[in-house]
């Protein structure tokens, strides 16, 4: 899907035709809508297939006049997948009088800036978009770790008194969603830096010092998850050590439970000899051998009590 927009200040209207100072918006292209790309934009081929290749890394390229700036995006799986959390590229494409981004699927990122959550922005500036797409990015991730660590958080609560291992597999989830994107940000930093050694924002010192901000906010972020893993790598082992430990806890209580229930079968297993028996001819043989049964087992109720054995 093709979408041409042009704005001012975070204003957007869609249009029909090709101008300078436009913004097109790519997701998922059909192999007709490249061929449309490549041949009224001039984007080279490369540039639209490495932007839709989800193994693709963060890094830059260029080709006569055109640019590609390729980052990687956090992207929301859903709670029902295998990994929580994942990225994927988007690619940005600068050219003489326009900006294109690509993606294989809508972005939160570029959905910010499609529904005007995103302010100060224009689509004649494309040097100063470039960077606040990259901004937002990085404050994207920052959100989504600010979410795993509050979710961790409520599993650290279920785990405490659990005993299955339903918890921990969440939490692996968890952690593979981090080993993303520590793998994310450290490409875009590189990515980001081989920018700032470019003579793309010498022209404008404020555009300069957006780029600082945005490897501050990345280098935060990449602080951030590794504080993240680190903390959810410790959480596992020891609440997989809680979880052995609470098993071990149930299994001595039920022992110890079995051993009390013993002791009456085993007296009442003696007095079901046909064999001569004390008390065998007294009328009061059945309620003699309770009393008998029940305080043996009160004794040894007492004596697992004292060892703290319940």
């Amino acid at each position: 899907m093709i979408t041409v927009l042009k704005g001012e200040r975070g204003g957007l209207e869609k249009i029909n035709e090709l101008a300078p100072n436009i913004w097109v918006n790519v997701i998922d292209p059909s192999a007709d809508e490249i061929t449309r790309l490549r041949r009224e934009l001039g984007i080279p081929h490369d540039f639209l297939i490495a932007s839709l290749d989800i193994d693709e890394k963060a890094r830059t390229d260029r080709e006569e006049n055109v640019r590609l700036i390729l980052l990687r995006v956090p992207y929301f799986q859903g709670q029902s997948a295998d990994v929580l959390f994942t990225t994927i590229p988007l690619g940005i494409i600068l050219t003489d009088n326009l900006i294109v981004t690509v993606c294989k699927v809508e972005s939160d990122v570029i959905q910010d800036f499609l529904t005007g959550q995103v302010a100060g922005w224009s689509t004649a500036k494309r040097n100063r978009f470039l960077l606040q797409i990259l901004l937002k990015t990085a404050t994207k991730y920052l959100r989504h770790l600010r979410q795993v660590d509050k979710e961790i958080d409520a599993l650290e609560d279920k785990l405490q008194l659990s005993m299955k291992n339903k918890e921990l597999l969440e939490l692996l989830k968890y952690q593979k969603s981090l080993v993303y994107f520590t793998t994310a940000l450290r490409s875009n930093e590189l990515m980001m830096e081989r920018l700032q050694k470019s003579q793309l924002f010498e022209m404008h010192p404020d555009d300069e010092d957006l780029l600082e901000d945005v490897l501050t906010e990345n280098q935060q972020a990449i602080e951030m998850v590794g504080i993240s893993n680190d903390i959810l790598s410790q959480m596992m082992d020891a609440f997989a050590s809680i979880i052995s430990n609470n098993l071990n806890v149930v299994m001595k209580f039920l022992t110890s439970v079995t051993i009390i229930l013993m002791l009456p079968t085993l007296v009442a297993s003696f007095y079901g000899m046909n064999v001569g028996l004390p008390l065998q001819n007294s009328p009061y043989a059945f309620l003699l051998i309770l009393i008998f049964s029940l305080a043996i087992s009160f004794v040894v109720v007492l004596v697992f009590l004292k060892k703290n054995w319940f």
